[in-house]
């Protein structure tokens, strides 16, 4: 277990403006790492207390130093009259609170003033509406392969996410590559402030999270404030093909390169491989890259333009390429009497059109069976988003389309349009907003042979399908469902 001392008490207080509040007659010296999730605590970790719509973090403080948090950070007026009672508490575990006007403020503060122990680090971060993990883990791969490389763990890359994650950087540590999320106004600029990135990189800009957003044109603004902390030396890397990237690329105080297709002389073609990924051409040599599909390729180039810019040499770029695995519900493919493309941790309107290109794209002698979950987050464009997949199905190369999700009922209906005007070939659908229904309905129609993809948001956890989609499927010639 690492006990280097992450942060003084001092050190978190002034970073903080916090008043240090203990009863112990040894308090800790400092902390050893930093966690919302009182499951979670090490001995030595300092604890957030975060205040949520569900819970309150405060209410696990006590639970915390029982599990030998040093210190927790604590809202002063959150607390009121159980104070000194949890002071009490910390003080019998030899702990204390660290109280503050706002926790994820001081998360926040403390996060940007510990990356400042580590001037010499190359501060990456990535955004965009789609690719952001992605990217993060095969630039990590490339540069890894000759710098000392640390990352955001998983997805940890939101207002609390990046300040957690940064707190992963050690003295060793070369290059550190985050990717940044928001679902709000304001959002990025607070995550620039923390990171300040030396480079920093847009991978597109589509329509996830506008409904909460409203248009494109504020997710761009927003988005583009990952370089809101750039002082004339750092590098924008802005992707070419994007509808957006003139204005990405306005008023930069910074080097602006774009990336891309047609953009990077040392990318000379790709022979696509369907399910297998593809085979690029990098400065004159054959690289294989196993994740499938354009925006994979996209992804890749993005990805690479990171690296030149660390730099890193050729080779690391080809052996990162070669070496990148799917993550799990990202573009995986899994073979069987049925092959599964899971590509459904997430989903918007432009990732859910990709992967329908993609898997009418494959060459494919079997029947192809897609599964669309509900696009979330989409507010009052949820229902023309939706309609706009309805149509694209309709067209699609699929043999029989499973829909699941309230969200998607007015997908169904642009479908069953489409079909009845004769734009569709092929108008078998099924409609379902239980779990339990679809399984039943697609046990009971898939059979070996047969290519399945699952696409929808997180919240529809269409993973849950694997399962039964892996076993022995039915032997029996399947009947098409109809609408129900």
């Amino acid at each position: 277990m690492d006990d280097t001392i992450l942060m003084t008490l001092e050190e978190l207080a002034a970073a903080s403006g916090a008043e240090i509040i203990s009863s112990s007659q040894y308090p800790p010296r400092g902390i050893t790492s930093v966690c919302i999730d009182s499951r979670e605590v090490r001995p030595g970790a300092l604890f957030v207390a975060l205040e949520g719509s569900v819970q309150d973090g405060h209410s696990f403080a006590a639970q915390a130093f029982e599990a030998g948090a040093a210190a927790a950070f604590v809202c002063r007026d959150a607390l009121n009259s159980s104070l000194y009672k949890l002071r009490e508490t910390a003080g019998r575990f030899g702990a204390v609170l660290l109280a503050v006007p706002d926790t994820l403020r001081a998360l926040q503060d403390a996060a940007r003033v510990y990356l400042e122990k580590f001037p010499g680090l190359v501060r990456i971060g990535i955004t965009g509406s789609s690719g952001k993990t992605t990217v993060k883990e095969i630039a990590a791969a490339m540069v890894g392969t000759e710098r000392k490389t640390v990352m955001n763990p998983g997805n940890l890359n939101s207002e609390t996410g990046l300040p957690l994650a940064v707190f992963s950087v050690r003295d060793f540590h070369e290059v550190g590559i985050f990717e940044m999320g928001m679902n709000r106004f304001g959002e990025m600029e607070e995550l620039a402030a923390i990171l300040k990135p030396r480079i920093a990189l847009i991978t597109n800009i589509g329509t996830a999270h506008i409904g909460i957003l409203g248009t494109k044109d504020a997710i761009a603004k927003e988005k583009k404030s990952v370089f809101s902390q750039f002082s004339g030396t750092e590098t924008a890397l802005i992707p070419a093909y994007d509808e957006y990237a003139q204005y990405l690329a306005e008023d930069i105080d910074g080097k602006v390169v774009y990336f891309g297709p047609g953009e990077m002389r040392e990318f000379q073609g790709a022979t696509d491989l369907g399910l297998q990924g593809m085979e690029m051409i990098w400065e004159g040599s054959p690289v294989r890259f196993g994740l499938p599909g354009q925006y994979n390729l996209l992804n890749a180039l993005a990805a690479a333009a990171i690296a030149r810019e660390v730099p890193v040499s050729a080779e690391a770029i080809r052996r990162g390429l070669e070496s990148v695995r799917p993550l799990f519900g990202r573009s995986e493919i899994i073979s069987g009497p049925v092959t599964i493309i899971r590509d459904c941790y997430n989903a918007n309107p432009e990732a859910v059109l990709e992967a329908l290109s993609f898997a009418d794209s494959v060459p494919w002698k079997g029947r192809r069976i897609y599964v669309i979950g509900s696009m979330l987050e989409l507010g009052d464009y949820s229902v023309p988003a939706h309609e706009k997949i309805g149509e694209a199905l309709a067209s699609s190369g699929a043999d029989a389309v499973y829909f699941f999700g309230e969200e998607t009922g007015p997908a169904v209906e642009a479908f069953r349009r489409s079909a009845v005007s004769g734009q569709a070939e092929k108008a078998a659908v099924f409609y379902s907003g239980d779990m339990d229904e679809l399984s039943r309905m697609l046990k009971g129609y898939v059979r070996e042979g047969d290519l399945v993809l699952l696409k929808g948001s997180r919240g529809t956890a269409l993973e849950r399908l694997t399962d039964v989609l892996s076993l022995s499927p039915a032997e029996q010639k399947g009947a098409c469902p109809s609408v129900s």
